[in-house]
């Protein structure tokens, strides 16, 4: 039997009382942790997502032998392999079943991109840049609606900790590829995980999916169920473009002693018995682009200016969610190679 589809609050945040809409946004970054951003095309152009779209194909269909130049490096940017990244490291045994698609570009200089490059896309590196900046300054703004929600002082408080300005960050423009079903070298293989349970690391992440691709669920608070998330929720069916899916990473939880929920979340083949949404099938490959965003790597992540915040003493429900949360003053990038290591075993186990 098919569970029923996740309870996510659509938000657009191109409202005239700011205010409202900032408090409307932190309200559902405690309750849920993930939020579906109505995309008007204000923000983020239907013609940007839909070529960044077309990027994401062209990364993918490069030649083999150029993905392997640009591998990933510990600063966790360039080409992962197949079952390379391992999102679960307490039940895994092996990586994420990606088909060896997964492109993770970091910060650009001037435009240029600080990472081998495939030279099948090369001539598209300005397109890249462009959709990575109205990533960026999507997150700024919703830094900035953080900051005046939780009543921040000041309310600029995360907006600067994400500053370029201030030094280079964590932050990564990641291209996705999950095989159809039909692909997979085992149609029985254990739960059929495309991306296992995890929590985002970094302050935030801005999803961007493709109409009828099913296969993101999040675990809702039972600690038990699994909820599918639809692509386009009720209300969105005519916008320009699928809303941005935003879900609140694990260091902004921890920055927050646990007030904003960080919730764990996974990519499965639907399949026989899996909790699925109508229109949406796993029989297509399944595109996607995430956008995580990180503050500058040298921030401290001490106690955030917010009663609010200092208040919340955490739960055990948040810190069984967010396992990170431990109270020490940490770096963001302290933070970010913490969870790297995890996630990277393979690559850090080649490195020693």
């Amino acid at each position: 039997m098919a569970n029923k589809v996740a309870k996510i609050p659509v938000i657009d945040l191109s409202g005239e009382n700011q205010e409202q809409v900032a408090k409307e946004l932190v309200e559902a970054a405690i309750e849920h942790g993930f939020i579906y951003i109505k995309n008007t095309g204000k923000d983020i152009p239907a013609d940007a997502v839909h070529g960044a779209f077309d990027m994401g194909r062209k990364i993918f269909k490069a030649p083999l032998e150029e993905k392997q130049a640009c591998a990933i490096q510990k600063n966790n940017r360039g080409w992962s392999a197949m079952q390379y990244e391992t999102l679960d490291p307490s039940t895994q045994r092996v990586g994420d079943f990606k088909e060896s698609r997964a492109f993770n570009f970091g910060e650009f200089i001037n435009g240029k991109a600080d990472q081998p490059m495939p030279p099948t896309i090369a001539a598209h590196e300005s397109q890249i840049n462009d959709f990575r900046e109205l990533c960026y300054n999507l997150c700024l703004k919703i830094n900035t609606l953080l900051g005046i929600g939780l009543q921040v002082t000041p309310p600029d408080f995360f907006k600067n900790a994400h500053l370029r300005e201030r030094g280079a960050s964590g932050t990564i423009l990641r291209f996705l590829y999950y095989p159809p079903h039909t692909d997979t070298p085992d149609a029985n293989r254990e739960e059929d995980v495309r991306a296992g349970a995890h929590s985002d690391y970094g302050s935030m992440t801005l999803l961007f999916r493709l109409k009828g691709q099913a296969g993101l669920e999040i675990l809702t608070q039972d600690g038990k169920t699994w909820a599918p998330v639809p692509v386009v929720p009720p209300g969105t069916e005519n916008d320009p473009s699928p809303p941005i899916l935003l879900n609140i990473g694990d260091l902004l939880s921890y920055w927050t002693n646990g007030l904003l929920r960080s919730t764990v979340h996974r990519v499965v083949f639907p399949g026989p018995g899996k909790a699925s949404v109508a229109g949406e099938t796993d029989t297509e490959p399944r595109y996607s682009i995430a956008f995580f965003c990180h503050p500058v790597g040298t921030t401290l992540l001490e106690p955030v200016p917010s009663e609010r915040v200092r208040n919340h003493e955490g739960d055990a429900q948040a810190k069984q969610g967010n396992p990170y949360a431990e109270r020490k003053v940490l770096t963001a990038d302290e933070h970010l190679h913490m969870r790297l290591k995890a996630s990277y075993l393979q690559l850090y186990k080649d490195k020693e």
